[in-house]
């Protein structure tokens, strides 16, 4: 009986030391993997004045890479797909009306990793965000219009400069994502305009595996 309880607690120890190699072998390694999932987006006003407006769903999904710095550290890139905007209501001539907005943007974030553990890392780091289409939707009573914008018009700003922050929890090759994120540069025309001065802010979650 001694033996055999001997022998299991041998097991364990080999079990615990197996795994906290594999844990340092996981942070020191080079990854690369794909990413899928939703924004929650709003817009804010930079010049804190009143604006009134909803949060409205889009979707976000690209790649991501670890690229370790040691053990405990690294540098963590993506590219995505990310839908933000914002929804909201109002009146023209006493007529109810809602508005809808959805952007559709490159984002390429360039975060830092604090690896604590192998199932943890907290990330934060610069976003450069590229504008490729927007759409914007007017509903008032039974009747909707569609407007879609391309931005071949060199007058349009569509570099965006921002800001991201968050974790990821890993299980083997499984990745659960959290994010928040907020713009730090305002996406109105040519530079020489402040309307609009409204900037987005988000909160992202996604799912994601390592290949």
């Amino acid at each position: 009986m001694k033996n055999k309880l001997k022998f299991v607690c041998a097991l364990c120890v080999i079990g615990m030391v197996s795994a906290t190699a594999q844990d340092s072998d996981r942070r020191n390694n080079f990854e690369f993997g794909v990413k899928a999932g939703a924004n929650v987006s709003n817009v804010w006003d930079s010049r804190t004045e009143g604006f009134n407006a909803d949060a409205k769903p889009g979707f976000v999904g690209g790649v991501f890479a670890g690229i370790p710095i040691g053990t405990f550290f690294g540098i963590q890139p993506e590219v995505l797909f990310s839908q933000k905007g914002f929804k909201g209501s109002a009146r023209m001539l006493g007529f109810p009306y809602t508005f809808s907005r959805t952007t559709s943007y490159v984002d390429i974030p360039l975060q830092v990793q604090l690896k604590p553990t192998n199932f943890l890392t907290f990330v934060a780091g610069p976003q450069f965000s590229y504008l490729v289409h927007q759409t914007d939707r007017y509903t008032a009573g039974g009747n909707s219009t569609v407007v879609e914008r391309e931005f071949d018009n060199d007058n349009i700003r569509r570099n965006i400069l921002g800001f991201v922050a968050g974790f990821d929890l890993i299980y083997r090759s499984a990745v659960l994502s959290g994010r928040v994120g907020w713009d730090l540069q305002t996406n109105h025309g040519d530079g020489s305009s402040s309307t609009p001065r409204y900037k987005n802010q988000w909160v992202q979650i996604t799912v994601g595996f390592k290949l």
